[in-house]
């Protein structure tokens, strides 16, 4: 289970040591507050160990763990559950290491390491169940690096999916509505991953959009972000179920308004889903080279 120091994969982990399981939990930090909560509240059954999905050492690392651990009997599930967002802005304005880091952690990161399990959960005939995103199937606003990495992600493991058949393992996605988990939720570090944008905007960009522009976008993520469910229990039911039903489903969409949103998204316009998503997410002020102020300003001068 990996992504385990806070969120659903935090929630997940305990859950599932409740049930009896013996769990392998992954970190980024052995000591970070989430690590030490789980060794708290759970088990000796359960197992914490450090992994970042960007780095292969970390990866084989965790797999000889997990091997060494699992032979004889071979590994019932993997619940690829890390994921990361950092930005919030338009794809021109998004620097393109932030796509990079994206696609290392969510599509890279968890195509390693279910490759590197599959022997094991071919042995045992088990479960993948990997969480994604809405944002890889629709186009939200400012969204762009991370719901591209999502997109990646739904695609692969429905592949697995199919080819994963014969051998007799069932593959899920989880496609949660907006949870409140770990920084997703926290103003400051938002506040501070804008600054951080706009000081590293190219001066021509800055001009074409205008700071304010950003400002009214981290604002209005910051307003959205108050809607967030804090309770994860419907995400948690949901790979469980992926993980323990005879015939699980091969999509869950734990969450509210989701129903509606892939209506609009598979039966009406493009220009009706476009102005849904905005409406529902984020609607960006115009640029500032396409405001009116700013063409009279440039006759003037």
């Amino acid at each position: 289970l990996s992504g385990c120091d806070s969120g659903f994969g935090q929630a997940t982990a305990r859950h599932l040591d409740i049930m009896g399981f013996q769990v392998f939990a992954s970190v980024l930090d052995l000591q970070s507050p989430g690590a030490q909560e789980l060794r708290r509240s759970c088990s000796p059954r359960l197992t914490l160990l450090q992994m970042d999905l960007t780095k292969t050492d970390d990866i084989q690392r965790v797999l000889q763990h997990i091997q060494a651990h699992t032979n004889s009997t071979g590994l019932w599930g993997l619940v690829n559950n890390a994921g990361f967002n950092d930005t919030i802005a338009d794809a021109e304005l998004s620097p393109l290491g932030k796509f990079r880091t994206c696609m290392e952690v969510n599509f890279f990161g968890s195509l390693e390491l279910t490759k590197g399990l599959l022997p094991l959960l071919r042995s045992a005939g088990g479960r993948i169940v990997t969480v994604s995103s809405p944002a890889g199937d629709m186009p939200f606003p400012c969204l762009a690096a991370y719901g591209a990495s999502k997109a990646a992600l739904s695609l692969l493991m429905d592949t697995f999916r199919s080819e994963l058949q014969p051998w007799g393992i069932k593959v899920s996605l989880i496609l949660p509505g907006y949870y409140k988990t770990g920084t997703t939720c926290d103003p400051a570090f938002w506040n501070l991953q804008k600054q951080q944008l706009l000081a590293s905007l190219p001066q021509e960009l800055l001009q074409a959009y205008g700071e304010d522009y950003v400002e009214e976008i981290n604002q209005q993520f910051i307003q959205f972000m108050k809607v967030a469910v804090e309770d994860l229990s419907a995400v948690v039911n949901s790979i469980t179920d992926g993980l323990l039903a005879a015939n699980p489903a091969v999509r869950y969409y734990p969450g509210q308004g989701l129903g509606i949103m892939y209506f609009i998204h598979r039966y009406l316009p493009y220009f009706v889903r476009d102005l849904f998503l905005k409406g529902f997410f984020i609607n960006p002020k115009l640029p500032r080279a396409l405001r009116r102020e700013h063409h009279n300003d440039v006759k003037k001068a």
